[in-house]
């Protein structure tokens, strides 16, 4: 049976429908034209359309167990950022992202993932490569810059994943030059670049771009106590990975060139009034040195017997051991390097052919 509206909700159907007809059209407000984007707007989008392509996503893998089957499976225990090197497959990042990963998984501009082997790493200046089996077809490799000839105050671009958002465009400045930041095996990473661009979790391992597009560094740390962007970021400068990055494609591995020598700490200098450099306390038998003629300090029947101060390498002025392996990893095993030494108020220069260290 039907039910008949009453008279009162008849009355209040018309009224309402009356109402809405009787509304005067909304429409939105006109847009005001706007001229052509500016100089630097258009150069961020360029830069960001030229790179995006060359920056991938790392997924670090790590073991797990199922508590259900006890079968172990690979899941995913972090993320960060990183570039195609060439096309090849090699892709760069920080070696922290992948540090205690069973794995890793590589996710390319286009969405596409591919499992990565690790080529080698060299945990002392923060840097691993990885490998895709990507059609190269698919791998942009990312355009090198230098990092000698940076500026404070020039422009610069981080693009990466920070908190797993992927293919994010940040910008800045170059803040600072030659910072030095401790790299995850406490060696000194020397020469870093500090800037104001946005670097959050995430974005360890991504480039750091100059305004032409090019590769400038590898974002690596922030500088803050809640972990999040405080405009204090680091990256390694491409001059270092550009160095190392092909060695450890060739080799899988850092192979250190050696003197065979071991230095004291810098207190030893202090204490017996010796110049700043690397005191010898150890000088390995039939190593470079020692065919050199260097001889390490030592404790004789009257007190200290000098030895050798170690004060620069290529002209470079050296004060602690760290700063004469950073000064001696420029080179590569067999080639020479010019060592200035001193002993008893004189100084002398000496050159060696470098050899392979075993460590």
């Amino acid at each position: 049976m039907r039910r008949r509206l009453t008279p009162l909700l008849l009355v209040l159907l018309i009224a309402a429908t009356a109402t809405f007809a009787a509304r005067p059209p909304a429409p939105p407000r006109a847009v005001t034209p706007r001229g052509p984007l500016a100089a630097d707007e258009q150069n961020n989008i360029a830069v960001f359309k030229a790179s995006s392509a060359s920056v991938v996503n790392i997924t670090a893998l790590g073991l797990e167990r199922d508590f259900m089957s006890l079968d172990v499976q690979q899941v995913p225990q972090g993320t960060g950022s990183g570039f195609v090197w060439d096309t090849q497959g090699h892709v760069v990042t920080n070696f922290h992202v992948i540090r205690e990963a069973s794995g890793a998984r590589v996710t390319l501009a286009d969405q596409t993932s591919y499992r990565a082997e690790l080529v080698g790493a060299f945990p002392d200046r923060d840097i691993a490569v990885l490998r895709i089996d990507a059609p190269a077809a698919k791998l942009k490799p990312v355009a090198i810059g230098t990092s000698r000839d940076l500026v404070v105050g020039q422009k610069v671009y981080a693009i990466g994943n920070p908190f797993g958002l992927d293919q994010t465009l940040t910008t800045g400045i170059v803040s600072a030059l030659d910072r030095e930041i401790e790299s995850v095996t406490r060696r000194t990473i020397k020469g870093a670049i500090q800037t104001d661009a946005a670097i959050n979790p995430g974005n360890s391992g991504g480039p750091l771009l100059d305004s032409a597009g090019r590769l400038i560094g590898v974002n690596t740390a922030i500088f803050s106590p809640s972990g999040a962007s405080a405009g204090i970021g680091f990256a390694i400068p491409v001059d270092e990975v550009n160095r190392i990055v092909p060695r450890l494609i060739r080799d899988g591995r850092m192979v250190r060139p050696s003197i065979g020598v071991t230095g004291a700490p810098a207190d030893l200098n202090r204490a017996l009034g010796l110049p700043k450099g690397v005191a010898l306390v150890r000088v390995q038998r039939g190593g470079a040195a020692a065919r050199a003629g260097l001889v390490p300090f030592s404790r004789g029947d009257r007190g200290i017997v000098q030895g050798d101060v170690i004060t620069a390498v290529d002209g470079t002025a050296v004060e602690t051991q760290d700063d004469m392996l950073n000064a001696l990893e420029r080179h590569e095993p067999g080639e020479v390097c010019t060592l200035t030494v001193w002993r008893n108020g004189a100084s002398r220069k000496l050159e060696m052919t470098l050899a392979e260290s075993d460590q």
